[in-house]
């Protein structure tokens, strides 16, 4: 549970940050156990890739994320940077026969920075005494508790999702679960994903976008599946206004699990564009960020 966007680019980033801190939370990717057929060559060994959680479990990941927005409007430029680090804990509710799967996510800590060029810094970490300034009231008060719930099968189709508390759109450009292959698959295997997400800026101008997002098995090797994923969007955008504020909704990355205990090891994917005439033709938005997660091993 959490990343700025381009742009409001003028104001301050606190906002953005209680944004990050629920975007953070999503998604869980997990694959599940291989099912290998006797062949010679391991790359042409299918492995089934399924969710497979126990009940009363619960996972947590190490998230780090940082962002930098640079924006220039005729001789004005301005640039924000933002860190977050977070605790999620993932808590599995229950298990049915079925294989369904209850699921509860929550952020337990965080700390977040931001920098503005013509503001200085803002830093806040929950686990310290000092009250939250303002912008970060709600965070605080979304710490430890449940945020969402939701139950999915052993494909990863999302069955039912209900938000406990407020929950801003996924800027991840990915679902809440990573949809899974059906049936065994090898090295080299694709499946795709379609996915609307809605984008607007202030003023009333909103556009739902069609994206697609591409997943490819490039390796299993000692237990370890590594999946590659990217994004295209297919929506032709032909305003800069809203393809500013498509930048953070598209991105690429690598996702490595554990073939054997279905968890996701680790999680890293980034983006780095630029888009001119977001707001007159002497302007221009870059957004660069880069988000990494790591499953936290119980001692």
């Amino acid at each position: 549970m959490t990343q700025q966007s381009p742009p409001q680019h003028r104001s301050t980033m606190s906002p953005i940050h209680w944004s990050l801190l629920i975007l953070l939370s999503w998604p869980l990717l997990a694959a599940g156990t291989g099912r290998a057929a006797d062949n010679a060559d391991p790359t042409l060994r299918p492995v089934t890739l399924e969710y497979r959680f126990q009940p009363h479990e619960t996972i947590n990941m190490d998230v780090s994320h940082r962002a930098i927005t640079e924006t220039t409007v005729g001789a004005t430029s301005q640039s924000t940077e933002t860190a977050t680090d977070s605790l999620k804990t993932w808590t599995v509710v229950d298990v049915d026969a079925a294989g369904l799967a209850t699921l509860e996510h929550s952020v337990d800590d965080v700390t977040m920075t931001s920098s503005t060029s013509d503001r200085g810094q803002i830093r806040w970490s929950s686990r310290g005494d000092e009250a939250a300034p303002p912008g970060y009231e709600q965070v605080k008060a979304s710490l430890g508790v449940p945020l969402s719930r939701l139950v999915v099968d052993r494909s990863g189709r999302v069955l039912s999702r209900h938000d406990l508390r407020p929950c801003p759109p996924s800027s991840t450009g990915d679902l809440v679960v990573v949809p899974l292959p059906e049936g065994p698959v090898t090295e080299g295997s694709e499946w795709t994903v379609p996915q609307e997400v809605v984008v607007e800026v202030p003023g009333g101008l909103r556009k739902a976008v069609r994206t697609r997002l591409r997943y490819q098995l490039t390796a299993v090797r000692d237990g370890i599946a590594t999946i590659r994923v990217d994004t295209t969007v297919l929506t032709p955008i032909d305003d800069p206004r809203l393809e500013s504020r498509l930048l953070e909704r598209i991105w690429d990355g690598v996702i490595e699990f554990d073939i054997d205990r279905g968890r996701v090891l680790r999680r890293a994917t980034g983006i780095d564009r630029r888009v001119v005439g977001f707001e007159g033709p002497e302007s221009s938005v870059r957004y660069k960020s880069s988000l990494e997660e790591r499953l936290v091993e119980k001692r």
